[in-house]
């Protein structure tokens, strides 16, 4: 889920969709904002994150199930292309480049988050 690029992001190979950062933890939100702009400088775009998404992704995904029991989450996503969920989406169409490059934001913000004197706090 992170390593294609989206139909609607077509020719830009520095962005990742993020969702959900800031639903249960606005430090959990902060921290990633910022390991990404120390680490890996990606576009973070929360165009699925708004809570009005026809798409309820947040909803949608393994995440979800820490989530409904208040665990802080951040569903990374690249969005969806013409082979989203289908026998199509073979590994030869992911971009190997951004993949890493996506993958190091994630590693950071885990790294970020295990180094921190304190849990990341759920909102009141």
């Amino acid at each position: 889920m992170i390593g294609r690029i989206g139909s609607e992001k077509e020719g830009n190979n520095n962005y990742i969709y993020l969702i959900g950062s800031d639903k249960l933890s606005q430090g959990l939100h902060d921290l990633s904002e910022a390991a990404n702009k120390k680490y890996v400088n990606l576009e973070l775009d929360y165009t699925y994150n708004d809570d009005n998404d026809p798409n309820r992704f947040y909803y949608r995904s393994d995440h979800y199930n820490f989530a409904k029991k208040n665990i802080p989450v951040i569903f990374y996503f690249n969005g969806t292309h013409e082979d989203y969920h289908q026998a199509s989406d073979t590994p030869e169409k992911i971009n190997y480049e951004l993949l890493a490059k996506r993958s190091k934001l994630i590693f950071f913000t885990a790294w970020e988050i295990a180094n921190q004197e304190e849990r990341i706090k759920v909102n009141p």
